[in-house]
């Protein structure tokens, strides 16, 4: 074995030059003392060092015993890997996160999850007022939680039929509401949010929704995500993070955190620590849609991501083999599998539900940047 790695500390042996090299070079070495002058055991020391290390790595010399050479020691040192380059990362960021994100991105370049044509963005009616839109943003985020994108979207097509304002709402009774928003997650709790929240949008917003985080939570049965979310959506204003359960569950599976966190609203702050802000409004639409079609609840389809070999926790609740074509737990776009829903908010006095999900098709190879996201105008 030929290694420059492997050296001796005071005659400094290679391996690959065996004694015969080491006799050679002591014979050539006495042959000088006899004609120069003494010098001292150090100098020769270093000179030995100097003629047979030549470019290879310094050693430190270890102190000698008073026996035989052959039980020195040896120091084994290793070089960088060549070509081996230094990933660059700002301190305490996740050391893979660009990579993720970067093939998140690319798993999320089709854009056919339900969040892309079914979520907020998608709920209101483009032809009403400003103030309507805006309304309409904020009901379809607050009858979000707990529920499918699919079902939200159908109850806010009746909803909008109707009269999704704020006047409309008001002047309809408890029981006609609940009929127009079922079968929304906890749409008994959520019949009187809306109630209770249209009624202080008209007394002190004048029939508008807040334009601040801190309005927008003081209204009954809105939570910091929904804020967030509808400061991007209605009022074009990136405030923070819109973290849901996809989102901190995701964040979580990536060891994006410095430590587990317990709930989304933990995680949001979390991520505003290190995400860059350029990056607040686009995460959460691509972790919603990640999480709705590969990195689901339960059984993540660890087989068809493309973060496998660097997620923390790729295979670790996932099937033990990739399913076959036509099995329920397939890659099928016509596929389902029972999907449990997991709390988003918090409306713990009712149980979870269990509902249908549609399983991912595998994306495109590339990747498109996100096209621009429709906001509401003023």
């Amino acid at each position: 074995m030929t290694s420059p790695y492997f050296m001796q500390s005071r005659s400094v042996v290679t391996r690959s030059g065996g004694q015969h090299a080491a006799s050679s070079l002591r014979s050539k070495l006495t042959n000088r003392r006899r004609n120069e002058e003494p010098v001292s055991s150090v100098a020769v020391e270093e000179e030995e060092e100097e003629k047979i290390g030549g470019s290879h790595p310094k050693t430190e010399t270890l102190p000698l015993s008073s026996h035989s050479r052959r039980k020195r020691q040896l120091k084994v040192e290793y070089d960088q890997e060549e070509g081996a380059t230094k990933v660059e990362t700002e301190q305490g960021d996740p050391p893979d996160w660009k990579k993720h994100l970067r093939y998140i991105r690319e798993m999320r370049s089709s854009r056919d999850a339900p969040v892309d044509n079914m979520g907020a963005e998608k709920c209101y009616d483009s032809e009403a007022p400003a103030r309507v839109r805006r309304f309409q943003v904020l009901v379809s985020l607050m009858l979000s939680s707990q529920t499918k994108d699919q079902v939200t979207a159908a109850v806010m097509q009746k909803l909008r039929a109707h009269g999704c304002t704020v006047e409309n709402v008001l002047a309809t009774d408890d029981e006609a509401l609940g009929r127009l928003i079922y079968p929304v997650g906890f749409w008994r709790t959520k019949v009187k949010y809306l109630k209770r929240t249209s009624a202080m949008l008209q007394k002190e917003f004048s029939g508008d929704i807040p334009d601040s985080v801190e309005g927008l939570v003081s209204l009954p049965g809105v939570g910091p995500k929904m804020a967030h979310l509808a400061m991007d959506i209605a009022w074009d204003q990136v405030s923070g993070i819109g973290v849901d359960t996809h989102v901190h569950r995701i964040s979580n599976r990536l060891g994006w955190l410095k430590k587990p966190t317990k709930n989304p609203e933990q995680t949001r702050k979390a991520l505003e620590e290190w995400l860059p802000r350029e990056l607040w409004s686009e995460i959460n639409w691509l972790l919603v849609g990640f999480g709705q079609q590969v990195c689901l609840p339960v059984s993540p389809l660890c087989s068809v991501c493309l973060n496998q070999l660097s997620c923390p926790s790729a295979h670790m609740i996932s099937p033990t083999k990739r399913p076959k074509a036509g099995s329920p737990r397939s890659p099928n776009p016509t596929a389902s599998l029972p999907i449990k829903t997991e709390p988003e908010h918090g409306f713990a006095d009712e149980p979870e539900r269990t509902k249908k999900e549609l399983l991912p098709t595998l994306v495109s190879s590339t990747a498109p940047r996100r096209g621009i996201k429709g906001k509401v105008n003023h």
